[in-house]
Order: C-alpha cells, then structure tokens, then sequence
C-alpha cells in the first residue's frame, strides 16, 4: 500500500502503522456506511419479513456488527503487518469477502432479491473460509478475529435461506 509506513520491526513485518490500521478498520466499516445508505429502512423491511422463531430482534444486529467490523479492520491490518506473497494472497481474499460483505445488504434490504442475496452470501462464506485459512498461515491471531464474523455469516446465512423461502 502506498503511502503507508513499511518500516521494518523487530519480528520481520512492517512496523506499527497506525495510518494502516485505520484504512483497514475504516475500510471495514465503510462496508457498514454503504449499506446503512443502500437500505435506509432496513428495519422496517426487517420487520415486515416472515422469520423464523430463532430469528435475532432488528436492534441485535447493529452492535453484533459494529463489534465484527471492528475484528474484521484489526485481523487485515495485523495480516498486512505481515510481508511476502501468502500475505498478498491473503488480503486479496480478504477484499474479496469484504466486497461479497458490501454487495449483500443492498440485494437483500434495498433490491428486496432475497434469492441473489443467498447466493451472494453463500459466496461470501467461502471467501470468508478461504480467508480465514490464508490468515491462519499468516498469523493464527488474524485467523481467530474472524472466526466470529464466519459463525455470523453462517448463521445469516441460514436465516437468509429461510427468508427467501418463506417471503418468495
């Protein structure tokens, strides 16, 4: 990344970079910014859906998210920390499941496309493994910070499946 400190530490990897940790967390949660703009009344959407008994309350999910976005920043800054090409590799998969994140809430809350919603998730999920692998090569640390975020994906993605099917 250009424009970005790339000295050296101790352990091999690029310095501390608290420039680099914010464009990784603010990255992250930019992911939130669009979608929050993409589906506005996205409660109200929520709300209006047939859900299964297991499904979370609408005001769960804003704090679940913001502290997921929050890990998901911290494990691609102390990735990118990291140098040679399995640390490439694994950010490229990590903006790619960052992109499959950001596509999602405009399918399934602004376009209402439940199925392509689904199917972008499901997408994500695999990206989001892949990811998670790449990472634990890396650094375990990475890894373990986005196991939450797969558990969660995983779960919306059942629920995602169930809401397609029963709102169809």
């Amino acid at each position: 990344m250009r424009g970005v400190s790339t000295t050296q530490s101790p352990g091999g990897g690029r310095g501390p970079g608290l420039v680099s940790l914010a464009v990784f967390v603010g990255a992250a949660y930019a992911v939130a910014v669009l979608g929050s703009l993409a589906a506005s009344d996205a409660g109200a959407v929520y709300a209006s859906l047939e859900r299964p008994g297991w499904a979370p309350p609408s005001w769960l999910f804003a704090p679940v998210w913001t502290v997921l976005y929050g890990m998901i920043g911290v494990a691609a800054w102390l990735a990118w920390r990291r140098t040679g090409r399995d640390a490439r590799t694994a950010l490229v998969w990590w903006w790619v499941q960052l992109g499959l994140n950001a596509a999602w809430t405009p399918l399934f809350f602004g376009l209402r496309q439940y199925g392509l919603a689904f199917l972008d998730i499901c997408l994500l999920l695999v990206a989001l493994v892949i990811t998670v692998v790449a990472f634990w090569c890396l650094r375990r640390v990475c890894a373990l910070l986005l196991v939450p975020y797969l558990l969660w994906v995983a779960f919306a993605s059942a629920l995602n499946l169930n809401i397609w099917l029963n709102n169809a």
